[in-house]
């Protein structure tokens, strides 16, 4: 069969696998809508967990920024593997022995404000929708090449499809729906990465194969670092960027990663408080296969890349080339005029401009793999990109419809309207997702990155704070928030929105970047935090002994919530 066909067939196939999961699993109350009944095994959890987690940026892009940027794109791998570790200690068994449905939730209560829970509502809302905008922008892409439609078009069906199991079976849906996007995901992987380790290096396990030899003898990341210096570019093994940004990006996607919603709301869904934590350690299993293989996919790919375009003549360009370009993700421009394709660092002679979204996509047409290869890979960064779309939006839902309206605006609804109001919640920020997917801030990853620096910069003080701390208050918990938040867009709007030809490494503060301003958000979330608090009344007693009580771990074992 033709590489279109086998698209079609096992794309549609992981499709209706999606929504006959999420008819069986159809939520039939807010408990089941929000958190799944707290019925979910820690194993199915933390398999969920690693879906969620492993959005279009984790897919589709972390690879391509790697291939791109070498060295320096272990930022990405550091911060958001280590912001996992950050999670599962310092958050996960705590907020669900709090036992709340969502973040605004455990903030309104623990502050005992209202206002901290519109302030936490407003984070979360804002930090969601910046982040489906790259989960969205993956799913175009992924159509636009594999099935030849428009990227607009294909930001449109990846909504109708979300729209069917996020909205018709909320947590409880979404989580056995993930379960089955992890296999796909984690499936179409890894089999290119061995087929390609196999062929490189003649090693079928792809992180032994990135420090293997070549076929000529040669270490295969000495031989990238002499393709890529002899092309202009920086040795790939070699980084470039400040270090002080290096530390900035990776510490604001650990405490960006402990402070994403539609992450912790996942250790609201198991029976016991013992259960997150043991679902947190699975999801990290989960997650490290494929985070281990991705550098070793980034090192494959841009070897294939260099070596398959750069100096050929582009009438003998291979087939993968001419159907990117259909999607405007690669162009070639023949500067000098002699048909030959120059794939070179200096902005004057390169013909070749690439899209770094691409490289994991392209990756198996690129090695000439089987047809099969190329469209499982097309189903796997679907599973990715909508798997985190879908627990992305339930955030959104749920932060309108239990704590805007229940815990604020109409405390007298009914469960059943509550449910009501949830569902069309989702379908109106489905709508929004979309159009963000059609008009993105940016590439998958930096969009990612920017909606980790605002969770860094808003929730994950206050929430640490309001685990360890007796003395936080509302004050100072909704001061912070706001300052945080506040500090962290205003940068990041300023350089990448209002005046992009600033940003540059010499007009940025200390030198970090917007990807990293993320951790200086959440250091003034934290001083003006701790200032407030110990210059207003300190909380409640009461709250002071829910601080105790959740950081106890007598009997933890065996407490449930309800």
């Amino acid at each position: 069969m033709d590489g279109m066909t086998w698209a079609y067939l096992i794309v549609g196939a992981s499709f209706a696998l999606y929504i006959g999961i999420a008819i069986w699993s159809r939520a039939s109350s807010t408990a089941d809508y929000y958190i799944a009944g707290r019925g979910v095994s820690p194993v199915a959890n933390g398999m969920a967990t690693a879906a969620d987690w492993m959005s279009a940026a984790s897919f589709i892009s972390m690879a391509g920024l790697i291939a791109f940027m070498g060295r320096d794109g272990s930022v990405y791998l550091m911060g958001w593997t280590g912001g996992y570790v950050l999670l599962a200690l310092l958050l996960a068994p705590y907020l669900r022995k709090f036992g709340k449905f969502t973040v605004p939730d455990f903030v309104g209560d623990r502050y005992y404000s209202q206002t901290a829970r519109m302030v936490a509502v407003v984070c979360a809302i804002f930090v969601s929708f910046t982040y489906v905008a790259g989960q969205m922008r993956g799913v175009g892409i992924v159509f636009s090449r594999f099935l030849e439609v428009d990227i607009n078009t294909g930001v449109i069906i990846g909504m109708a499809i979300v729209f069917f199991y996020a909205v018709l079976g909320g947590m409880k849906g979404i989580t056995y729906t993930q379960v089955a996007q992890y296999c796909v995901l984690i499936f179409a992987y890894m089999v290119p990465a061995i087929f390609i380790s196999l062929m490189l290096t003649g090693n079928p396990i792809p992180q032994l194969g990135f420090g293997a030899k070549t076929a000529d003898g040669v270490y295969l990341l000495d031989k990238l670092d002499g393709l890529v210096t002899e092309l202009g570019f920086a040795a790939y093994t070699a980084g470039v960027k400040p270090t002080i940004d290096v530390f900035c990006i990776t510490l604001a996607l650990m405490v960006g990663t402990a402070g994403l919603p539609h992450v912790i709301v996942r250790f609201f869904t198991v029976p016991k408080v013992r259960d997150a934590r043991v679902s947190a350690g699975w999801a990290l299993v989960f997650i490290a296969i494929l985070y281990t293989t991705a550098p070793a996919v980034a090192a494959f790919a841009r070897t294939n890349l260099i070596e398959t375009i750069h100096n050929k003549p582009y009438a003998e360009a291979p087939g993968w080339v001419r159907s990117w370009e259909k999607t405007g993700l690669i162009e070639w421009k023949d500067k000098n005029a002699d048909g030959v394709m120059q794939y070179l660092a200096a902005p004057d002679k390169n013909e070749m401009t690439i899209d770094r979204d691409i490289m994991v996509l392209a990756n198996p047409e690129i090695a000439k793999l089987p047809n099969w290869v190329i469209a499982l890979v097309a189903a796997g960064g679907l599973a990715a990109a909508l798997s985190t779309a879908a627990g992305l939006l339930l955030v959104i839902s749920t932060s309108i419809s239990h704590d805007l309206l229940k815990k604020t605006l109409m405390p007298g609804i009914t469960d059943k309207q509550e449910l009501l109001f949830a569902r069309l919640a989702a379908a109106v920020a489905i709508g929004i997702a979309g159009y963000l997917g059609i008009h993105p801030p940016g590439f998958v990853a930096q969009v990612v990155a920017f909606a980790f620096g605002l969770a860094a910069s808003s929730f994950f003080p206050a929430i640490i704070l309001g685990i360890f701390s007796r003395r936080m208050n509302k004050e100072g918990a909704i001061a912070g928030m706001i300052s945080g938040i506040t500090v962290t867009a205003a940068y990041i709007i300023y350089f990448k929105f209002l005046n992009p030809a600033a940003n540059v490494p010499a007009n940025w503060f200390l030198g970090i970047s917007p990807e990293g301003f993320g951790a200086i958000g959440m250091l003034v979330n934290v001083a003006v935090a701790t200032a407030v608090a110990a210059l207003t009344k300190p909380p409640l007693r009461r709250v002071q002994e829910i601080v105790e009580h959740i950081r106890v771990p007598r009997g933890a074992s065996a407490a449930r919530m309800h």
